[in-house]
């Protein structure tokens, strides 16, 4: 059976997130109802990340097992249309090798936060962005930032519930942006890591946010990180800001139909 790796874009805010639920609307079920119109039969896709409810995708990343051989133009043109109108569109596709795997090939993901400080209701951006109407210091949550970088055991900052065997992570990247916008000022997290812990970088972001409002100072990340203790971690964020924007992979697996 030929293997197709699928990139997904797709508006979290109508679903119960990535993994299909027995009586919740998800986007893996979306999908593989999709899939089911192109050949009659049970479907299971594997992702490369389960974004909670409400997360937001630019580059999620599938894959899927199909009978016939497809030219992946053309699975992603047929998948597209039996996905209307639901907010879920294959932006590409391309046919991988038999032991290709969405989540264990991949060697890095990125995720974008969306911060906006605005004193009006959002209007446009409502359901895009985490809305707070306070000042923030970009420069104290730089700082507060660069304790998190590197290799560190992340108990503090992952659920109660997450299901990874190990707390400990290796975090690439965290780039904050400050973009003035003709909605307000926007404030972007950028984080990249071969893997993160479920709620990682909204437990990350809530607790930056705190160190920015200036109720934390950038050394207390420190030592929340030190404390290897979910009790020492900030308010966690609302997950409508939090976009899954790209999965990494060794060699060219892309063809840019888009």
């Amino acid at each position: 059976m030929p293997r197709y790796a699928l990139k997904i874009e797709y508006n979290g805010a109508p679903f119960a997130g990535w993994q299909r639920q027995a009586d919740q609307p998800s986007v893996q079920a979306a999908i593989e109802a999709a899939l089911a119109k192109l050949e009659l039969r049970t479907h299971t896709i594997a992702a490369a990340g389960r974004t909670d409810a409400g997360v937001h995708a630019r580059g999620q990343v599938a894959h899927c097992d199909m009978e016939k051989d497809w030219a992946p133009f053309r699975l992603m043109e047929a998948l597209n249309h039996h996905l209307k109108p639901q907010p879920v569109a294959i932006v590409d596709a391309a046919e991988v090798d038999s032991d290709w795997h969405a989540r264990f090939s991949a060697i890095e993901r990125r995720y974008l936060f969306r911060l906006l400080i605005r004193r009006a209701p959002a209007t446009m951006e409502a359901g895009h962005v985490w809305q707070v109407k306070h000042p923030l210091d970009t420069a104290l949550m730089r700082d507060g930032a660069a304790h998190l970088i590197g290799h560190h055991d992340f108990t503090t900052f992952r659920s109660v519930m997450c299901q990874a065997k190990s707390p400990v992570k290796t975090l690439d990247k965290i780039e904050i942006t400050r973009v003035e916008t003709d909605a307000g000022v926007e404030i972007q997290f950028g984080l990249a890591a071969r893997s993160f812990l479920h709620n990682q970088v909204r437990s990350i972001v809530g607790t930056l946010e705190r160190v920015g409002a200036g109720s934390w100072t950038p050394e207390a990340v420190r030592d929340a990180l030190e404390a290897k203790d979910r009790a020492a971690c900030g308010p966690v964020c609302p997950p409508q800001g939090l976009y899954l924007m790209d999965v990494g992979y060794a060699g060219r697996v892309w063809t840019a139909h888009q």
